[in-house]
């Protein structure tokens, strides 16, 4: 059987389903192929969505009309904002989701998308063509273990941990792509003979624990948020129950056991060669990184609100499962404890993340784009992001009349964290599991998690992906926002209507009248407080019909920290002058001495479009920089 599409998207995780819902949000005729669609979206490892940094990529692909964010505000059970403690630059929304809604309301939003059909069944080849008059194949399609021919324009590989994939408990090691489920043997070969390379690398995933069986009065409380926070910026809040969570320590007991089933791990006797996530370890890892910690925090995290099985958040594990569950029992409130499965590491393979364009489309295979953990990433939001750019562009690049027409959706550093990752990926390379951290961000104070829709919904509405409801909202909301700034910009402060009431609040009353934005800017100050004190400042507050919490939150963001956005924006726009001097085919790297030979080779392998990305792959230093300056001015 034959079926004719302009996209087709491999794999049914959060890369997949974000880039099936973009590409035929666009227009484009898409097929989404995915081994079991009744795990669509499914939630391998924490049933959890955001945390640091990767909460604003969430808001970031929601505001480019993706669908994360809305999935996750219906199925949440827990929200928290990270960080509030710290500059808005740091703040992050992270979300408990009941991880079995989590799965349906995806499939709601695939069901309800026009121009996209999904296909069940497993990829087992990718189909080619050679160029006609270049060197080089193009990707038209997929070959599946039924004999299904699937053709398109542009595919998108989104396999995640499937291809190759072997799960490892204790010295056993067992095929398949996630627990019970099968893995994918001859995809990868089906790429890397035209050249693309594939390596492997290592996660894994806790023990599953019945709640029934768990002493919680021998665990502290993690309660969520009671402020109306939420991942989009089009959304009411989810109707699901709000659940807390549990905290609890490991013991030297705990730790003793462990330790005595290490000649078992496979992390640890040469069956996993492979590279795990450095900022997610394995509780095996962090007894022998850190072997003076009398104790490791653990989390304990509800899956659902109908369901007894619950997750532990810090304690990934490969050991043997009777060590597991051993080490486990040694813990006050795990002494009955009854488990579901234990944990696992699984290894699998993915490509050379160097080997894309900034589109995601790969420098070899044309029109074969690849997203997610294929491309050497962890976690469900960077894969999403991943997802949502590829989705985007092959849908440009299949609905484009020529390759010269063709104008990819590229975002920069200072626009998106999405932007950030994947000029990570493809400049620098990975050799571990890439995770999203704030400090990877240059220019953080851009990129908040309050700002995603002003910088990237009007480009998404442009482009066709954010619809029209979308827009409007924003509109409204920049509408909103300007007149509370106006208006504090505008208000006159008298002294001796205020100073006790200054006083009150612990900051210093006034000698002389101000406008109320001085007021705002100070650290004690905020339009809330300020709003009992001014009644027409909480007139204007209370304007906006909806999200008014939000629209203050966001307008005094900007007027608290309008300096240094100003300050990061000058240096962002510097940083563009060298996005916009173009080095890729005009150096011969290899024949340039004034170069190191670091720099030379580094050059010559990744083959940077601008010199802005050439100054950010590691080994290329300054003065190589400054060697291809006065070589561009010559």
């Amino acid at each position: 059987m034959i079926l004719k599409y302009d996209v087709i998207v491999i794999g049914g995780g959060h890369a997949g389903c974000e880039a099936a819902c973009a590409s035929a949000n666009m227009g484009a005729k898409t097929c989404l192929v995915t081994m079991d669609m009744n795990k669509i979206a499914q939630m391998s490892c924490n049933p959890a969505v955001g945390g640091i940094a990767k909460g604003q990529i969430v808001r970031e692909i929601d505001a480019l009309g993706g669908q994360m964010g809305l999935v996750t505000d219906a199925t949440s059970i827990q929200f928290r904002m990270l960080n509030v403690g710290k500059g808005p630059a740091m703040w992050s929304p992270r979300a408990q989701c009941d991880r079995g809604k989590f799965i349906w309301e995806w499939r709601k939003h695939l069901d309800e998308t026009e121009n996209l059909d999904i296909w069940q069944d497993q990829a087992d080849e990718l189909i080619t063509e050679n160029i006609s008059g270049e060197a080089g194949v193009r990707a038209i399609g997929v070959r599946t273990i039924w004999g299904a021919e699937l053709y398109a324009k542009c595919v998108i590989v989104t396999a995640g941990t499937f291809l190759n994939g072997l799960m490892h408990i204790g010295r056993k090691m067992v095929p398949g792509g996630r627990i019970a489920e099968p893995a994918v043997p001859h995809f990868t070969e089906s790429i890397t003979r035209y050249g693309v390379t594939s390596a492997r690398m290592k996660t894994g995933t806790p023990v599953r624990i019945d709640k029934r069986s768990i002493h919680f009065d021998e665990m502290e409380i993690q309660p969520g948020e009671t402020k109306p926070y939420q991942f989009s910026y089009l959304n009411q809040f989810g109707a699901l129950k709000q659940l807390p969570c549990w905290t609890v320590n490991t013991n030297a007991e705990v730790h003793e056991v462990l330790r005595s089933g290490l000649a078992d791990s496979p992390l640890y006797n040469g069956q996993i060669q492979s590279i795990g996530p450095r900022y997610c370890p394995s509780i095996e890892t962090k007894l022998v990184t850190f072997p003076d910690r009398e104790k490791h925090p653990l989390f304990l995290e509800p899956e659902g609100e109908d369901t007894n099985e619950m997750y532990l958040n810090g304690f990934s594990s490969s050991l043997p499962m009777d060590v597991q569950i051993a080490a486990l029992k040694k813990m006050p409130a795990f002494r009955d404890l009854k488990v579901y499965r234990p944990g696992y590491a699984i290894e699998y393979d993915f490509f050379d993340p160097t080997q894309l364009q900034h589109s995601l489309e790969s420098k070899i295979i044309s029109n074969l784009f690849l997203a997610g953990q294929v491309n050497g990433t962890t976690g469900y939001e960077e894969a999403g992001g991943q997802g949502t750019m590829a989705g985007i562009n092959a849908a440009l690049k299949a609905g484009s009349e020529s390759e010269s027409t063709y104008r990819p959706l590229i975002l920069h550093r200072d626009e998106a964290y999405i932007g950030v990752l994947i000029d990570d990926l493809v400049t620098k390379g990975v050799d571990e599991p890439y995770r999203m951290f704030t400090s990877r961000a240059e220019y953080r104070i851009l990129l908040r998690q309050d700002d995603a829709d002003a910088r990237l919904t009007e480009k998404a509405y442009e482009l066709g992906l954010a619809k029209r409801d979308r827009y409007d909202w924003w509109l409204e909301k920049k509408q909103h926002i300007e007149e509370i700034e106006t208006f504090c910009q505008n208000f006159a402060i008298k002294p001796k209507l205020i100073n006790s009431s200054l006083e009150a609040l612990g900051t210093t009353p006034l000698q002389y009248g101000c406008k109320l934005i001085d007021l705002v800017n100070r650290p004690q100050l905020n339009l809330e407080n300020l709003s009992e004190l001014i009644p027409s400042l909480k007139e204007v507050l209370d304007r906006p019909i909806n999200r008014k919490e939000e629209i203050a939150e966001a307008a005094e963001i900007r007027m608290k920290y309008k300096g240094y956005i100003e300050r990061e924006r000058i240096v962002a726009e510097k940083m563009h002058r060298l996005e916009n001097i173009r080095i890729k085919g005009h150096f011969n790297y290899d024949e340039l001495q004034g170069l190191s030979t670091e720099c030379r080779q580094k050059l010559m392998k990744i083959q940077p479009e601008t010199l802005a990305q050439a100054s950010r792959i590691p080994g290329v230093s300054p003065s190589d920089i400054n060697v291809l300056l006065v070589l561009m001015g010559r």
